[in-house]
């Protein structure tokens, strides 16, 4: 059983910035559970249940909590899933919609984590939210999508939390035999532990997570991420929350597809004219998606969020 979707993969006539460019979207925010998590989550669970699991035990306040839930609803696997106290009401309805047992535990996702950790008995599989080989392998699909399609990309943008995508999509570029071509991650300004782990040239941990882009929540990236950094071309841009939300606002506009800040962060790299992908004739956007996202939370966070 094949737990996702074949995403569209549709050309934006509204973000190319000059004539001869264009602008490709992998359409990742219509997988049946919300977002581009599906993927890796719905490929790991399948595994693990082949191997004899009985329940998946997962550490998510959003999407891979969410996807975990479907997964499990779809195989028939009960499904244990630990939020932090941070997570959102309508993540958390989202979860136990879906069928799962929902634990609010600490204050921060390592605390999460770390509880559902500790629930783990005989039979049960550990679902993280993105440092799993597994997971890899299943995002990397997006990319076999991608090439069946016919489009080759100059450069990959993608918005990088954990890692999880971004170890995927350069996965699914070496297998289809794109391992010279540029990727792009971009995170908000106070969820930027990736760019300053590159300019530290060692993984740093982040105090805290400031951004409201909270899917990019990871204080500290995977090991793998950081490391592909040093066997791919790999770029790091930080934009700020505010350039997240109005580009999901934009998009919405544009597209009528309703997206998190935390894929509004590609996106607005993709909507600036020019500068970094001025030089590129074929841009790929990975849509990544977020089904918590709501219009009146975006609306709200357009009007209230600083200028500067």
């Amino acid at each position: 059983m094949v737990l996702h979707i074949e995403t569209p993969l549709l050309e934006s006539g509204a973000m190319a910035p000059r004539p001869g460019q264009s602008v490709w979207l992998k359409m990742e925010a219509l997988q049946p559970a919300g977002s581009f998590k599906l993927r890796g989550i719905g490929h790991a669970c399948e595994q693990y249940a082949a191997r004899g699991a009985r329940r998946f035990v997962s550490s998510s306040g959003g999407n891979a909590g969410i996807a975990a839930a479907h997964a499990g609803r779809r195989l028939g696997v009960p499904v244990t899933v630990v939020v932090p106290e941070s997570s959102s009401p309508r993540a958390r309805a989202l979860i136990a919609r879906e069928g799962a047992e929902v634990i609010v535990h600490g204050a921060t996702f390592q605390e999460a984590n770390a509880q559902a950790q500790s629930l783990l008995v005989e039979h049960d599989a550990f679902i993280h939210p993105f440092d799993d080989p597994l997971l890899w392998d299943g995002h990397a699909t997006m990319m076999d999508e991608v090439d069946r399609a016919g489009v080759k990309p100059d450069v990959v943008v993608l918005s990088v939390g954990g890692g999880g995508l971004l170890c995927g999509v350069v996965e699914g570029l070496h297998r289809n035999g794109w391992g010279t071509v540029p990727v792009i991650a971009v995170e908000t300004v106070g969820a930027d532990a990736y760019a300053r782990s590159l300019q530290a040239g060692q993984r740093v941990e982040l105090p805290a997570i400031t951004s409201i882009a909270t899917s990019l929540g990871a204080r500290k990236v995977s090991e793998q991420a950081f490391e592909l950094a040093r066997r791919h071309p790999i770029e790091s841009v930080v934009v700020s929350d505010r350039e997240a939300v109005e580009a999901c606002l934009r998009f919405m506009d544009d597209h009528r597809v309703v997206v998190e800040p935390a894929c509004g962060a590609a996106l607005a790299l993709a909507y600036r004219a020019g500068e970094r992908l001025a030089a590129f004739d074929k841009v790929l956007v990975i849509v990544c998606g977020g089904v918590t996202a709501t219009v009146a939370q975006l609306q709200t966070w357009g009007r209230e969020l600083p200028t500067n």
